[in-house]
């Protein structure tokens, strides 16, 4: 699932989880982030499905294989986590996932929690979020990893989420991805659908919004769900009435937004440094939508080349992205509006 920041991706990871552990399947969701990598994340997991696994008669010994393989991808690695390593005191299997080198290491190590998967009729399901973070070597492991798994027809399968350049990642990683994965786009909800969002849950409890309400607040979010959310939230909260007006929801605006503000933007605002924030800003100069990456280095005064190193490390944080060459946009929507309140006479030399 590919998506800007708040439109709902870990909700609908976290209900696939639901999903697939209430259809019988042994499911794992994790999060990827800054300074920790693949193995480490997926490592606890997998160790704590092939534990499981070994207890299905049918599936023991493929089990118990496969955490012998878990055992030597860590020592294959130089990976040395006391959470992981408690209870893996069986011995590793030499030559099986322990060469050190991720990818070809990984999908054997997939493969086998796979193939124990499937003696014990217990479908696996790996859950993703945060794809982005994952290094292009480790992004295209996971890739390799599927690839096996459906080529030897086996009950697992990976589900993912993400910010827009795990497009770009996943391609620059192995160029058959784009067969091996679905990349449903996530964003604003449609009309009727963020209707729904703002009036039903009002309803239940014995309210509505008036339509001239929930046009306003789906002009001013944009339709897009978690800030739908903050406004039907604060609009409720200073109703005096069951029915939420106009007049309310416009007056539900500087509540919400200081709410975002404190929370959802400057969280993320807090995370870069000045050069960075500068970049920022110059970009939200241009407004919302793509914009060309050379307008934003002329606005600073400089050369593309100079402002390129600034303009990837915000890709890494996950700040911005490049929705075609040349071109940058932010990943948090009505994010420029936000650089503008928080930096309200932009300077190009200083911020």
């Amino acid at each position: 699932m590919v998506g800007l920041r708040g439109v709902g991706k870990t909700v609908l990871l976290n209900r696939f989880e639901e999903m697939a552990t209430e259809s019988g399947c042994k499911a794992s969701l994790v999060e990827a982030h800054e300074g920790k990598g693949l193995p480490e994340l997926l490592a606890p997991h997998l160790r704590s499905i092939l534990y499981s696994l070994s207890h299905v008669q049918n599936a023991k010994d493929l089990a118990r294989r496969g955490l012998r393989g878990l055992k030597g991808f860590l020592n294959g690695l130089r990976i040395n986590i006391s959470d992981i390593d408690f209870g893996l005191s069986i011995d590793a299997e030499e030559g099986l996932a322990d060469s050190g080198n991720i990818e070809a290491d990984f999908p054997d190590l997939i493969v086998a929690v796979a193939q124990a998967a499937k003696a014990a009729s217990k479908p696996v399901a790996l859950l993703i979020d945060e794809l982005q973070y994952l290094s292009e070597k480790e992004f295209s492991a996971l890739i390799m990893s599927v690839h096996k798994v459906n080529q030897k027809n086996l009950p697992l399968i990976v589900i993912g989420a993400g910010l827009p350049q795990i497009r770009a990642l996943a391609g620059n990683s192995k160029s058959y991805a784009e067969r091996l994965f679905h990349f449903p786009d996530i964003g604003a909800l449609k009309t009727l659908d963020a209707v729904e969002a703002i009036q039903e849950p009002a309803k239940s409890e014995g309210a509505r919004f008036e339509d001239r309400a929930i046009d306003h607040i789906l002009k001013i979010t944009e339709r897009y769900p978690y800030f739908l959310q903050q406004w039907g939230y604060v609009a409720w909260n200073i109703s005096q009435t069951s029915i939420i007006t106009e007049e309310t929801a416009k007056r539900a605006d500087a509540l919400a937004i200081a709410e975002l503000d404190k929370s959802f933007f400057q969280m993320r605002f807090e995370r870069c440094t000045p050069s960075e924030k500068r970049y920022m800003r110059a970009l939200a100069e241009f407004g919302a939508g793509k914009q060309r990456s050379g307008e934003i280095a002329d606005l600073l005064g400089v050369k593309v080349q100079s402002v390129a190193p600034t303009r990837s490390a915000l890709i890494k944080k996950g700040m911005i992205y490049s929705p075609a060459h040349g071109d940058t946009e932010f990943t948090v929507p009505l994010f420029d509006q936000y650089m503008r309140r928080a930096i309200p006479n932009f300077d190009a030399g200083h911020v």
